[in-house]
């Protein structure tokens, strides 16, 4: 076996999935925040309730 077959294609995907995983994070918070400041009219024109919100938590 010589030394290119030994190593692995993709040797940060690993840190590329991490990364991932927290932005997405960020994101989901990002837009929890921003509904959380919606009145109710605000999220029953989008189609939301207040108790929808609390799966953003």
């Amino acid at each position: 076996m010589g030394f290119e077959e030994n190593r692995p294609h993709k040797p940060f995907y690993g840190f590329v999935m991490i990364y991932r995983y927290l932005r997405q994070r960020w994101l989901n918070r990002q837009t929890a925040r921003t509904l959380q400041g919606l009145n109710k009219e605000q999220l029953r024109d989008i189609g939301l309730t207040c108790d929808d919100l609390s799966h953003w938590k």
